[in-house]
């Protein structure tokens, strides 16, 4: 165990802002995971777990000690005629991931393409894109209890998945997550009714898709509204889409007949962030170091080495604008420290 002090976070945040750690470690099995949390217990320190620190946002120094995970390791389980059961690293590239499995033919995950991050974060926020959500190939998570100090196996329905939630989310730092267990399909239905993958397969006249066909598309879309993170700091995107209830789905719409919006339930309706967002004018703007992307709204970049405090700052304008004219109150969808 190699712990470090002082260390810049620029390079371990896909923000790129030069917040600092008070302590810094990485460890690449579940042994030196109980090793460096003994070590914090003993210091009586907090800590965090990090992964590409692709959806994070440090305002400040952290004062305990950063834990990046670099557990690795893609392993076949256990296979039936249609289906395939793997084991990964925490640690894992998402998007190595997702392509490994592409290239198998194991479906289910193509629609997540390109999302940054690790896959032991992939559980903690339920991604999901284009009319997929990861909790739909999740078996079940390992992770150690940090309560007690017992591993555990959640099952799916143990980890209470919600729209870019769940147990792990809930109950922040109680669960150190390993691995995660997934089940893939051999001959997946494809996932193609979302409109911009349809427009993308439409305009390469592709009528009988492939799974490597529908990754392709997603890289494309995600390529051409987000920006690069190795080329200007960001998280992506930066705020949760709002749900509200019909009755005051129906009342906003009367005021803003062009507001984009779907049923998620009988009773209750998600709005596009973006659109809400848009529609107080912030895409394209620039304040200082910090803008809002001007091809996706949803998008706070950091384009000329902001302080995370710089960029927190902008955030809160955006959201007090969206709550001027809307009545909303929009939500971080970045972790903020």
């Amino acid at each position: 165990m190699t712990i470090k002090e002082n260390i810049s976070l620029q390079s371990f945040t896909s923000f790129g802002c030069n917040e600092t750690s008070r302590y810094f470690t990485s460890v690449a099995s579940a042994d030196a995971i109980l090793e460096v949390l003994q070590w914090c217990k003993e210091k009586n320190i907090p800590y965090l777990i990090l992964g590409t620190g692709s959806n994070v946002l440090f305002t400040k120094t952290y004062e305990g000690l950063i834990l990046k995970n670099e557990i690795a390791g893609i392993v076949k389980t256990n296979e039936t005629a249609t289906e395939v059961f793997l084991s990964v690293g925490a640690g894992e590239n998402w998007h190595h991931f997702v392509s490994y499995c592409v290239q198998k033919g194991w479906g289910g995950i193509e629609n997540l393409s390109l999302i940054p991050g690790t896959v032991g974060a992939s559980p903690i926020q339920n991604i999901g894109a284009y009319g997929v959500e990861v909790q739909e190939c999740i078996q079940s998570v390992t992770a150690l209890d940090t309560l007690n100090d017992q591993w555990v196996n959640l099952s799916n329905h143990d980890c209470a998945f919600g729209y870019r939630d769940s147990l792990f989310k809930q109950q922040k730092n109680r669960y150190l997550i390993t691995q995660v267990h997934f089940v893939l399909q051999k001959q997946p239905h494809l996932r193609t009714d979302y409109g911009a993958i349809k427009e993308v397969l439409h305009e390469k006249n592709i009528k009988n898709p492939s799974m490597a066909d529908v990754s392709n598309a997603v890289i494309q879309i995600r390529n051409a509204k987000l920006p690069d993170p190795a080329k200007l700091g960001n998280a992506g995107s930066f705020f949760k889409n709002p749900s509200i209830s019909k009755t005051d789905y129906e009342k906003l719409a009367l005021q803003f007949p062009q507001m984009m919006a779907y049923p998620i339930s009988d009773k209750a309706y998600k709005l596009a962030a973006g659109w809400l967002i848009e529609h107080c004018g912030w895409k394209g703007v620039r304040k200082g170091k910090v803008g809002c992307f001007e091809k996706q709204s949803l998008v706070i970049v950091n384009y000329d080495h902001a302080s995370g405090k710089e960029i927190f700052d902008f955030s809160e304008e955006i959201i007090q604008s969206v709550l001027q004219k809307f009545n909303l109150l929009l939500e971080r969808e970045v972790n903020i420290f």
